[in-house]
């Protein structure tokens, strides 16, 4: 860095990625789960003719991109609030969960778009082969191996936090807990996705609070200012 130059600062936007990612993906989650509460096992061609349940699924997919893009600016915000970390293997683990959890979470939802316009009652039905695998697929990639990923990403962020000390203590066990739930519960049991986005806004809320009390602490006061300088002598 050459003289002068200050290092940049994290914005205050950068802490509000995450609460808008926890809410899109809540969001997407309740709207695929309310379209198909069923799941991949009982949807058929000719059973997913319901307009509300097919507008329901396409309004969760188009909030998946947006959400992917907000989690990667909580990943960097979440970076910045931890800051240098010495274990690399910690930090290589956290940061390569996040980008896979993004890839295959994108990789679901264009698979599900696949299927869904499959579905579409306009056209002729689909050969029920192309059906079955492109459903399953997509309700894999997006249960399994995406929260999966989340509860990496989760785990490893925690136990960051927990050995830094820049989560509180409470924070870190919950996201113990929540990383157990995505592991080895998410894809077995419906609606438990939901303590992903659920931890992403404790976490943000936490970011913002611990940012603004480090805003405040390094602001100068008027009783700490420096006194002006008197006029020279005549």
């Amino acid at each position: 860095m050459g003289p002068g130059r200050q290092p940049l600062q994290t914005p205050r936007a950068a802490g509000l990625a995450g609460v808008v990612f926890a809410l899109l993906l809540a969001a997407a989650i309740v709207l695929v789960r309310l379209g198909i509460p069923e799941g991949a096992d009982g949807v058929t061609p000719q059973g997913f003719t319901d307009s509300t349940r097919r507008d329901a699924v396409r309004a969760a997919l188009d909030l998946v991109p947006f959400a992917g893009i907000f989690f990667l600016w909580f990943v960097g915000a979440v970076r910045a609030h931890v800051g240098q970390v010495e274990d690399r293997f910690l930090a290589t683990v956290f940061l390569g969960s996040g980008l896979v959890f993004t890839a295959t979470l994108f990789g679901g939802a264009a698979a599900a778009a696949a299927v869904l316009a499959l579905a579409d009652p306009s056209a002729a039905p689909p050969p029920l082969p192309a059906w079955d695998f492109g459903r399953h697929f997509a309700y894999t990639l997006l249960t399994g191996y995406a929260m999966r990923m989340a509860g990496v990403f989760v785990c490893s962020l925690s136990v960051m936090g927990h050995r830094l000390g820049v989560l509180p203590r409470p924070l870190s066990i919950v996201g113990f807990l929540t990383a157990a739930v995505l592991l080895f519960v998410s894809s077995n049991v419906p609606w438990s996705e939901l303590v992903f986005p659920a931890w992403a806004l404790a976490v943000s809320v936490h970011i913002l609070v611990a940012g603004g009390r480090n805003r405040s602490r390094d602001e100068p006061t008027a009783s700490s200012a420096p006194p002006a300088p008197s006029a020279p002598p005549v």
